[in-house]
């Protein structure tokens, strides 16, 4: 078995080697600490599974999970990310990720995810599943928020923590124009006028996080 840990803390990447041998005895462990030797290392070797933290620098954990899934689309992820499940679990599920996780997780849980995965199953906690209970209804009771595609959600997040369009343009690697377009989106959809009102909805529902940066 192979198993491969995205993270960009050398800390994070040994706790977790060291729980997997004791668990996944004769297992491959490689390490990444970003996304592109993340998608190195998947281009060179087969692996079983991948362990990815969200918020990495570069492209974050989101954007790399696509990447890979185009790549690789049948090879399983579990997210192990440091924010709560209601920030950006279901949006990681939905871009194929196969199990999200906490990083204050018990390393109980992280085997038993892994296993449950590595078997050909999917892992969520209870947090996870009631949001993907709530997540079935009707469009008109979701949180504004929800209706964003992904892209939006990045860019509001963004907006939020005081970037400026240039920053978002830079760090996102597109234009100012193209922020602009993204940015009057955000605003018509979540019926905001401006900056200051996206900036407290987003603190007020706690969606302000570096993980999408």
């Amino acid at each position: 078995m192979k198993i491969l840990v995205v993270d960009d803390h050398a800390v994070v990447r040994h706790g977790v080697k060291q729980i997997l041998t004791e668990h996944f005895h004769c297992s491959i462990i490689g390490e990444a600490r970003n996304a592109e030797e993340m998608m190195d290392q998947v281009r060179e070797r087969h692996w079983t599974i991948v362990i990815l933290d969200v918020g990495m620098p570069g492209k974050g954990g989101l954007d790399a999970l696509k990447e890979l899934k185009q790549l690789r689309p049948k090879l399983p992820v579990l997210v192990l990310s440091a924010y709560p499940e209601d920030q950006l679990a279901l949006r990681m599920l939905k871009a194929g990720a196969s199990g999200y996780l906490t990083k204050d997780s018990a390393p109980t849980e992280l085997v038993q995810a892994l296993r449950k995965i590595i078997a050909g199953g999917k892992y969520v906690s209870a947090a996870v599943a009631e949001l993907l209970a709530l997540n079935l209804e009707s469009d008109s009771e979701k949180p504004l928020h929800e209706q964003l595609s992904d892209r939006e959600y990045q860019v509001m997040c963004l907006i939020a923590v005081g970037k400026s369009l240039k920053e978002i343009a830079d760090d996102l690697c597109v234009s100012i124009s193209t922020i602009n377009t993204y940015r009057a989106r955000i605003l018509e959809k979540m019926q905001l006028k401006n900056n200051t009102e996206l900036t407290h909805y987003a603190l007020k529902n706690g969606l302000v996080n570096r993980l999408i940066d």
